[in-house]
C-alpha cells in the first residue's frame, strides 16, 4: 500500500489516479498508523512552504513520518512543494526551517533577464545523474516532465542531487538521499514519462508491509 500523506497541501485525486492507473494500491491519510505500516509513502504539495510546515505540525504528521523514514526505513517520495519542505530551510514567506531531511535552502527564482517568467510552469527537460538508475530506468536522458513553481532547492551537497533541469539557470529536479526521493517536477502530470518514474518508485526494493 502506498500512503498519500493528507496535510491538505497535495494535488491528491491526481496522484491517487496515477497510482491507480498503474495498479497499484494507495490510502490518503495522516494518520499514524497507517504511516508507519505503508509500503511507501509520498508526500505532495501545493502551495507555500511555512503553510506546508504549519499544516505538517497541526495535524501531528512531523513524528510519524520521521519514525518512518528513520527507524522503520520506508521510502518516501516528497513531490513539488513536498519535496522543497525537506530541506533544511525555505525562504517563502520569511525564512522557515523545513523537515531538515535533506541539506538545504529553497529559494525564489531571480533573473536577471526579465522576459523570463516566474514561475516555471509546463514541460521541460530533465537531466539525471547515473547515481539513480533505478528511478529513472526506461526513460532517456532528457525526458520531459512537468513543472510549476517559483521556489527551488540549493542543494547544500551535490551528492544529494539526483537530476538537474535548466529554467534561466541550472536548477535541482530532484534528490535522492537513501531511502529519501523528491522531485520538483509533478510525476502524476508528466503523462507516460510520469508514469514511468512513478513505477520506478513504487517497484524499488524496499519495506514490504500492508497498512
Amino acid at each position: 500500500m502506498i500512503a498519500i500523506i493528507d496535510y491538505k497541501m497535495g494535488n491528491i485525486k491526481s496522484l491517487e489516479n496515477a497510482i491507480d492507473f498503474l495498479g497499484c494500491e494507495s490510502c490518503v491519510t495522516n494518520q499514524p498508523e497507517k504511516i508507519l505500516h505503508a509500503d511507501k509513502i509520498i508526500l505532495p504539495g501545493v502551495g507555500a512552504f511555512d503553510i506546508a510546515i504549519r499544516n505538517l505540525k497541526k495535524y501531528k504528521i512531523i513524528e510519524p513520518l520521521t519514525q518512518a523514514v528513520f527507524e522503520k526505513k520506508i521510502q518516501i517520495l516528497g513531490i513539488c512543494l513536498g519535496m522543497q519542505i525537506l530541506a533544511t530551510y525555505g525562504e517563502e514567506n520569511g525564512l522557515n526551517e523545513g523537515l531538515g531531511w535533506i541539506n538545504g535552502t529553497v529559494k525564489r527564482f531571480s533573473f536577471e533577464d526579465k522576459k523570463i517568467r516566474i514561475p516555471h510552469i509546463g514541460f521541460n527537460s530533465v537531466d539525471f545523474e547515473t547515481r539513480s538508475p533505478d528511478l529513472f530506468a526506461g526513460l532517456t536522458k532528457g525526458a520531459d516532465f512537468y513543472f510549476v513553481h517559483s521556489y527551488h532547492m540549493i542543494c547544500t551537497n551535490s551528492s544529494d542531487v539526483s537530476s538537474w533541469t535548466q529554467y534561466g539557470t541550472k536548477f535541482v529536479s530532484s534528490v535522492q538521499k537513501g531511502n529519501i526521493f523528491g522531485t520538483q517536477f509533478h510525476p502524476e502530470k508528466s503523462q507516460s514519462n510520469g508514469l514511468n518514474f512513478l513505477k520506478n518508485f513504487i517497484s524499488l526494493p524496499g519495506n514490504d508491509q500492508k497498512c
